[in-house]
C-alpha cells in the first residue's frame, strides 16, 4: 500500500506491517483513504482528533445553515378591510423574513354557499403581494377550507438595488436687507469684548 505520513508527506509503497508498525512508533492510527486505489492509499494520522474535527465542522454548518419555516395566515370571507391590511403587512414580514406563507380561508356557516366570494378575497391576496411572492401552490377547496401556499421571490443574485437619491440640502435662506450677516455680528461682538 501507499502510505502518506501526518503532514501529507509520501512515504512510498510498503507492506501492511510496516505501515502498521511505523504508526503504531509514532502513536497514531493507519487509516485507509483510497481503497479503490492501485496500490490502496492509506494515510498515518490520529483517527480520533480527526473525527473531532469533522463533527466540529457538520456542526458549524448546521448552524449556519437557514431553515425556511411555514408561518400560516387565517382569515374568513367577510375579513373587514383594515383587518385585511393588517394581514397583508404579517405576510410580508414573514416573506421578507424568508419563510413560506400558508393561506387559509376557513367558511363558516352560510359562507359555504358562497366560495367565490372567498376566492375573490384570496386573489386580491396574490395581487397585492405579486411584486414579492410566487404561488407555490395554488389557491384549491379543501372541504371548509380554500388554501394557498406562498413562498418569497427568488432573488437575482446580479441585480442590485438601486441606491436612495441622495437628498440635497436646503439653500441658504436669503437675508433680508435688515438682518444682520455673520460678518457683522463678528464685529459686534469684538467690539463689545474691546470696550470690556
Amino acid at each position: 500500500m501507499r502510505v502518506i505520513d501526518e503532514n501529507g508527506g509520501q512515504l512510498g509503497v510498503m507492506n501492511t506491517r510496516d505501515a502498521l508498525r511505523l504508526a503504531e512508533n509514532q502513536n497514531l492510527d493507519l487509516v485507509e483513504i483510497s481503497p479503490n486505489a492501485e496500490p490502496p492509499v492509506c494515510k498515518i494520522m490520529d483517527f480520533g482528533k480527526y473525527r473531532y474535527e469533522e463533527s466540529i465542522k457538520a456542526k458549524s454548518a448546521r448552524k449556519n445553515q437557514s431553515r425556511q419555516q411555514v408561518k400560516e395566515i387565517k382569515f374568513h370571507p367577510g375579513v373587514e378591510e383594515n383587518d385585511l391590511q393588517v394581514k397583508l403587512r404579517q405576510i410580508r414580514k414573514f416573506i421578507s423574513e424568508g419563510d413560506k406563507v400558508k393561506l387559509t380561508l376557513q367558511y363558516r356557516g352560510r359562507e359555504n354557499a358562497h366560495k367565490e366570494i372567498g376566492m375573490e378575497v384570496i386573489q386580491r391576496i396574490l395581487a397585492d403581494l405579486a411584486d414579492v411572492v410566487v404561488v407555490e401552490q395554488a389557491p384549491k377547496h379543501l372541504g371548509r377550507l380554500l388554501g394557498a401556499l406562498l413562498a418569497p421571490k427568488p432573488q437575482r443574485s446580479g441585480a442590485k438595488k438601486p441606491a436612495p437619491a441622495a437628498e440635497a440640502a436646503p439653500p441658504p435662506k436669503p437675508r433680508e436687507s435688515g438682518e444682520p450677516g455673520a460678518s457683522s455680528i463678528l464685529a459686534d461682538a469684538l467690539d463689545a469684548a474691546k470696550k470690556e
